[in-house]
């Protein structure tokens, strides 16, 4: 995701908003006016106790809990989508969306579901995925090929016609875990470690959003691998893996600011207004950047199962607290500036110790 969330107050409740549950992950949230979307493995919805058929895709009345009819279906997990316009991409390991076949990349309605006829493409390998800006839809994963033409796990595609772009090329020898776009530039995350073949540009870089060219003036080298992005006016959120998670922020000239450090992975970050949220399968974060070599805190912590909030300013922990459960944990996480919320999505079944499965929101 990516926007500047400057002035927008701070989720504070801790009980979380009436919502459904799902019966299975949920791996990507964007929220669009007052709707929240989300996608990932479910089969269906769980609405006062009783299923509800939703293949991998529903939306939510972010206001009023209410599950939205809104169902577009896909035969195989939805790992990242995100809201342009009149449009829904979607990115995944699907074949088919609505019964017609659709090669782990769709387009659809905002309102009504409905599949794009236009936007189909052939994909060599997985997306795993997806930013809106510049008129571009940016797409990274594992992929080394796109309608038969040669991409090194990036490409772009036309939110106007849908076509592949031809000139937005750039490549990377190691996987895409994430993507977004903000000030100008399209940042990527992930496994790798040379950008367009230029080395000192591991796990996270930042490239012109036309030409593709390396912005050799962002050049944060983080040490371990980059799970999720936020980015703001003045700032780049990150959310790394590795022995203990960690959150870092950077300006746009790649300064590292600071990092607050977990006891596992931190998979997803957004941002809402001076607030830094952080979800992964941690248990606690750590009082200092230390940790021992299974990922532990050497000096001290608190407990965050899961989810954490943290200051824009310095990366301090606030006392904000939603423990979840479960071993995977937080996987996705989204907010809205205009109404105040953040979203959280993953493999947990309970939140602040109530039963709320795969997903929450805060309001």
């Amino acid at each position: 995701m990516s926007a500047a969330l400057v002035g927008a107050a701070p989720a504070s409740a801790q009980v979380s908003d009436a919502m459904p549950s799902f019966n299975g992950a949920v791996l990507t949230i964007a929220y669009a006016k007052n709707v929240v979307y989300v996608g990932g493995d479910f089969t269906a919805a769980i609405v006062n106790g009783r299923p509800v058929a939703r293949g991998r895709l529903a939306a939510v009345d972010a206001r009023t809990g209410a599950l939205l009819p809104w169902a577009p279906a896909a035969d195989g997990r939805v790992k990242s989508l995100v809201v342009s316009g009149s449009a829904v991409y979607l990115a995944g390991d699907f074949a088919t969306i609505g019964g017609q076949k659709r090669d782990s990349l769709a387009r659809v309605d905002v309102a009504s579901g409905a599949l794009s006829s236009t936007f189909k493409h052939a994909m060599s390998g997985r997306p795993m995925a997806i930013a809106a800006a510049h008129g571009r839809l940016y797409v990274g994963g594992g992929f080394t090929a796109v309608d038969g033409q040669a991409r090194g796990r990036l490409a772009a595609f036309s939110l106007s016609s849908g076509k592949l772009d031809a000139r937005w090329r750039p490549t990377v020898d190691d996987q895409v875990e994430t993507i977004a776009a903000g000030g100008g530039r399209v940042y990527v995350g992930g496994k790798f470690r040379k950008v367009n073949s230029l080395p000192g540009y591991e796990r996270l870089a930042a490239l012109d959003p036309a030409g593709a060219a390396v912005v050799t003036g962002f050049k944060p080298k983080p040490p371990v691998i980059t799970y999720g992005l936020a980015v703001t006016a003045d700032a780049v959120y990150s959310a790394h893996g590795g022995q203990g998670g960690r959150i870092s922020r950077y300006t746009p000239d790649g300064v590292h600011k600071w990092s607050a450090t977990f006891d596992g992975d931190a998979q997803a970050v957004t941002v809402l207004g001076d607030t830094v949220y952080a979800g992964g399968h941690f248990d606690r974060a750590c009082s200092t950047a230390r940790t021992g070599s299974q990922g532990s805190c050497v000096d001290g912590a608190d407990h965050r199962v899961k989810l954490a909030a943290l200051s824009t300013a310095d990366g301090h922990l606030l006392d904000w607290t939603a423990d979840a459960n479960g071993v995977e944990g937080v996987l996705a996480l989204a907010s809205s500036a205009k109404l105040g919320a953040v979203a959280m999505g993953g493999a947990f079944t309970t939140v602040e110790g109530r039963q709320q499965k795969r997903f929450a929101q805060f309001s």
